[in-house]
């Protein structure tokens, strides 16, 4: 599985407040960072798999709007997030 508890955590206690912090903007930010870059390579792969076609739509999604919360409370911590994930806006 490519995504354990320990993957989990390990995303958690680098962008969140700790291992434990799974409800913070840049948490979950980059949680599905993890997940979009690997539905990406599994459709790189698949090119007909259009259910994970989908999901990924839907997660890039729910991280954009996530991004543009953050962006709208504290546009510092959002820089931030972009520019360690190295997601391009």
């Amino acid at each position: 599985m490519y995504l354990s508890k320990e993957v989990k955590e390990e995303i958690f206690a680098k962008h969140g407040k700790g291992k434990n912090d799974t409800g913070s903007a840049e948490g979950q930010i980059a949680l599905f960072t993890h997940r979009i870059t690997h539905l990406t390579e599994h459709l790189k792969k698949n090119r007909k798999d259009y259910n994970t076609e989908r999901s990924l739509v839907m997660l890039v999604g729910k991280r954009r709007s996530l991004l543009d919360y953050l962006k709208k409370k504290d546009i510092l911590r959002y820089r931030a997030i972009i520019k360690e994930l190295g997601i391009r806006k």
